[in-house]
Formats: C-alpha cells, sequence, structure tokens
C-alpha cells in the first residue's frame, strides 16, 4: 500500500498526464512553455482526468516543471513523485 493510491492517482494516471503535459510542453522546455502546457494539458484531457490533473499540478507543479525541464521520462517523474514504483 503506497501513500500515492491514498491520494487516489495511481501511477498509470500520473504518467498519462505527464505524457500528455510533456508533448505539449515540447523538447527543452523553458519554465513559461511548462506553465503553458501545465494549463493546457489539464483540460484536454477530459473532464474526469482534467481534475485529477489540476489537483496533480496544483501540488507537484515544482517538481514536474523541474523533471520536465531536465528531460526526464513521465515515468521517472511519476517514481519521484511516490506515484510509481522504481
Amino acid at each position: 500500500e503506497t501513500v500515492a493510491q491514498g491520494r487516489g492517482i495511481k501511477c498509470s494516471q500520473c504518467t498519462r498526464v505527464l505524457k500528455k503535459i510533456k508533448a505539449l510542453a515540447g523538447d527543452d522546455p523553458d519554465e513559461a512553455a511548462v506553465a503553458a502546457a501545465l494549463q493546457k494539458g489539464c483540460r484536454v484531457l477530459g473532464r474526469a482526468m482534467g481534475k485529477l490533473c489540476q489537483r496533480l499540478v496544483k501540488k507537484y507543479q515544482d517538481q514536474i516543471t523541474e523533471g520536465l525541464q531536465n528531460g526526464d521520462m513521465p515515468q521517472d517523474i511519476c517514481t519521484a513523485m511516490g506515484f510509481c514504483r522504481s
């Protein structure tokens, strides 16, 4: 039982959200590009996923931004945030 499950966000969902955001942010994004991708990414995921996405982004914005700027893979970022097991 991981903490992540208690928050209702699973590895697969986290990875899906991050993949979407990473695609929108593009390669080698600056802070503004990441911020825009975080905004847009949650909108394009639909209602249920979008809500979850917003929770994730609000809470982990710094970690997500840093991960994307480091060129980390979505799975790695989600592992760092504790949603995926390494």
